[in-house]
């Protein structure tokens, strides 16, 4: 098993796609949490985007106060979508190029090859939470520093609650990434199908039924992405006012992440079940 998540590791390391992701990742979360924003903040009223906002509001978010609210409040939808695709090419590349095969021949069983592999993506996952995190705190910082702003920080376990909780809602969306590659056995239709469902199926479910049919909410608060939006609301402690797309105080912060942990396991178990039952080709 070690080898197994050592080697692993090796491979996301030197694959070009994994580091591109995170890339892509660590942009949005700087232009929407930071650049946008200042840009704003520097314009004042000639600025539509943040007319009726008082300019001092404006600055408090981008301060070190808020740095978790910056960080991991795109987790539910943005980079969310981008841990799915993350999953399903890790996965679903090994079939895609048949070196699954090649890799059972070398010893490791199937359910220890997996393993290896979800461990590596939850390290990986680590990577990504702790890189947007100081990127993020380094952009606080320089604003605070320029604008003679506060630099008050969230308490220590707030920032390791918070963080766990960003790692929690990425971790998931990787599993659902990894258990369609698994039952495709491809990368490009397991992508497809998942970020049509963060970016589209999912954000329309619940808008229907808020709106159209909210005797049916009990379907919508069970979903995927309406949980991880509640676990980054209950651990960032956002205002609704403020909070950004599919972040919303739904469910409890204790349900929302008793139901990601039952999402992971349960997409964990049945990619799990899927290998060990079926052929690998």
């Amino acid at each position: 098993m070690l080898g197994s998540y050592r080697a692993e590791l090796l491979k996301l390391r030197k694959r070009s796609a994994v580091w591109v992701l995170f890339g892509a990742g660590l942009v949005l979360s700087l232009i929407f949490g930071y650049l946008l924003p200042y840009l704003g903040y520097a314009t004042g009223d000639d600025n539509p985007g943040t007319d009726g906002v008082p300019r001092a509001q404006v600055l408090e978010g981008m301060l070190p106060s808020h740095v978790l609210d910056n960080t991991i409040g795109g987790y539910p939808i943005f980079a969310g979508a981008l841990a799915l695709v993350l999953g399903a090419i890790v996965i679903g590349g090994e079939y895609t190029w048949g070196t699954l095969k090649t890799i059972l021949t070398q010893r490791p069983g199937r359910a220890s090859v997996l393993t290896a592999q979800f461990l590596a993506l939850g390290t990986m996952i680590v990577v990504w939470v702790l890189g947007i995190f100081v990127a993020s705190a380094l952009c606080s910082i320089g604003i605070a520093a320029a604008e003679n702003g506060s630099t008050s920080w969230p308490g220590p376990l707030d920032l390791l609650r918070g963080l766990a909780g960003g790692w929690l809602v990425l971790m998931m969306w990787c599993l659902a990434g990894a258990v369609l590659a698994v039952a495709f056995r491809n990368v490009a239709l397991p992508i497809g199908l998942g970020v049509v469902w963060i970016l589209g199926i999912e954000t329309l479910l619940a808008g229907v039924v808020s709106s159209l049919l909210p005797d049916l909410d009990v379907v919508s608060n069970a979903l995927p992405g309406t949980n991880a939006g509640s676990l980054v609301f209950a651990v960032t402690g956002i205002t609704a006012a403020d909070a950004p797309p599919g972040v919303r105080d739904a469910v409890s912060g204790g349900r929302a992440l008793l139901t990601l942990l039952a999402y992971c396991a349960v997409f964990a178990g049945l990619a799990a079940w899927t290998t060990r039952r079926r052929d690998v080709t």
